[in-house]
């Protein structure tokens, strides 16, 4: 993995609608995972959380997408999901995901992902936005 600028985490508690017939998490739950990581993210470092791309004229769709599994996480289990932003200097978003379990620190997933910026017509934005810019201003040159 590629060193992170910044980073976040998120707790979770694995509920009963989030687990299969043998109790352990169904697979699609860990992209939720990922989202409640970017979620912390976000409010731990303000002015790029989703109310603020969207305030700031732009959405940012996921348009890459990896998650490998290495142990199951199961029903009560307790996680962390630790997220680390990368820089880039494009127009995009670029995290990584490790996904442990709280009861003995191992590593249950690994993932990444990017979002491109999308202005309110549709169109994507090849130039980075300015709320992007003053965002990394803030929180990049410390």
């Amino acid at each position: 993995m590629e060193e992170p600028a910044l980073t976040a985490t998120a707790q979770i508690q694995v509920r009963f609608s989030e687990v299969d017939s043998m109790r352990i998490v169904w697979h699609g739950e860990y992209v939720r995972y990922f989202e409640d990581g970017r979620e912390a993210f976000g409010r731990k470092y303000a002015g790029l959380g989703y109310l603020d791309i969207y305030e700031a004229g732009y959405t940012a769709p996921i348009v890459d997408l990896k998650l490998h599994y290495l142990r199951p996480l199961a029903l009560n289990e307790t996680a962390i999901i630790e997220v680390r932003y990368l820089r880039d200097e494009a127009a995009k978003l670029r995290f990584d995901y490790i996904v442990r379990r709280d009861k003995d620190g191992e590593i249950a997933a690994l993932g990444s992902s990017v979002q491109v910026f999308v202005d309110e017509k549709g169109d994507l934005s090849l130039n980075t936005p300015q709320f992007y810019e003053t965002w990394k201003e803030r929180w990049l040159t410390k």
